[in-house]
């Protein structure tokens, strides 16, 4: 891939994502969800569950486009290092803000959250993509895959033993108690699904976009790319499976090895359609075609990460703001917004939707407007 060149597909397949998540994460009515739009009770996984996991993909791919081709290139290395943890600082930085939004309560507030674990992978996969080599890098993920493992089958877990992975009562979770006791996830108190453990194999996550973005880089065409790319998506499919079946279940909250086999699996896949369509296929009219359906995308991936706080801070106005009826009862905003599609005859589970699709539309006015004034947010 040439130096200047930027891929179409992989501000699309952000795009996608972001739009994905600002859809599950606003729906009208909690209780009333479409199974793939909710995530996974425990075990087991659902569209819902990829989304995550998709962003620090990408995020991998990424990395090994600018931070490892830097590396790569002979630029100082404790420099880019510097860059990148003063970037993850930042995200961290606002997702704990975010977390403190609306009652600014230290002594309760949760510490772990999705960009924090964003900030971190990116922290600690950036000074495996700039010293060593893919090889070493896929050794990484394999022995960061192996120290997870090991220490959630057979560490045990006092008063309650090894290898149970139950809610709160996982290894990862006992750490959690110890070091973040309340400061984590409100809904359980007991762990977190972005807790400190469960870290380790999310960057493996990113990785393997790292390992992805490498291969973009080699000397292969592009529909070698795009066809080794898909059978690697593939292949972490099976694995995800197989390891499901034998070491750990797939699970989103843990973070299991399994799980994240998967969600790369699935990632490679996804990456590999966006990547042919719009970058690689041979004739131009099916290109342009495609770039016409996925500008939408595009125009949200290219302030990603600021459409997904800006919506997390949106949607704790839409709850925090309250109006006094005339029966003396408060009713949130987002409850007022709520009412007339709820009044609609489409039944609970679609009105949930509509109003979710219709945040997702404000939101996409916003990345529209920014695109249109070419502000693009740089984390």
């Amino acid at each position: 891939m040439a130096a200047q060149e930027r891929l179409l597909s992989l501000d699309a397949f952000r795009g996608f994502t972001i739009a994905a998540m600002v859809l599950v994460n606003n729906p009208g009515d909690w209780s009333k969800l479409y199974a793939q739009l909710a995530h996974a009770q425990w075990h087991g996984w659902t569209f819902t569950d990829l989304i995550f996991p998709f962003f620090l993909f990408i995020g991998g791919v990424s990395m090994a486009l600018s931070l490892g081709r830097l590396a790569d290139a002979g630029a100082d290395k404790p420099a880019l290092l510097i860059k990148l943890a003063k970037r993850a600082a930042l995200i961290f930085l606002i997702g704990f803000l975010l977390n403190l939004i609306p009652k600014f309560d230290f002594e309760t507030v949760r510490i772990p959250g999705v960009l924090q674990r964003i900030a971190l992978c990116t922290l600690l996969a950036a000074p495996i993509v700039v010293y060593f080599s893919w090889r070493a890098q896929l050794a990484w993920i394999a022995g960061l895959y192996a120290l997870y493992s090991v220490a959630m089958l057979w560490v045990p877990v006092p008063g309650i033993g090894a290898g149970v992975l139950e809610p709160g009562k996982d290894f990862g979770a006992y750490l959690d108690r110890m070091v973040l006791d309340g400061h984590m996830w409100v809904q359980s108190k007991t762990w977190d699904p972005e807790g400190m453990f469960s870290t380790i194999p999310a960057v493996c996550s990113q990785l393997l976009g790292v390992l992805a973005g490498r291969f973009l880089l080699s000397r292969h065409s592009h529909t070698e790319q795009t066809v080794w790319m898909l059978l690697a998506g593939l292949v972490l499919l099976a694995l995800g499976s197989i390891f499901d079946a034998i070491l750990m279940p797939i699970n989103k909250s843990l973070w299991t090895p399994s799980y994240s086999m998967l969600a790369a699996g699935w990632g490679l896949v996804g990456f590999s359609a966006f990547y042919w369509m719009l970058d690689v296929n041979p004739h131009a009219a099916v290109r342009e075609a495609a770039a016409r359906w996925s500008k939408p995308f595009v125009i949200y991936g290219m302030n990603a990460l600021f459409i997904f706080a800006f919506s997390g801070l949106v949607a704790k106005m839409f709850g925090f703001i309250k109006f006094t009826q005339p029966d003396g009862s408060l009713v949130s905003l987002g409850k007022t917004l709520y009412a007339p599609i709820r009044a609609l005859p489409l039944g609970p589970v679609n009105t949930s939707l509509l109003y979710a699709l219709l945040f997702n539309a404000f939101m996409f006015s916003i990345a529209w407007f920014m695109w249109r004034k070419k502000w693009f947010v740089k984390v």
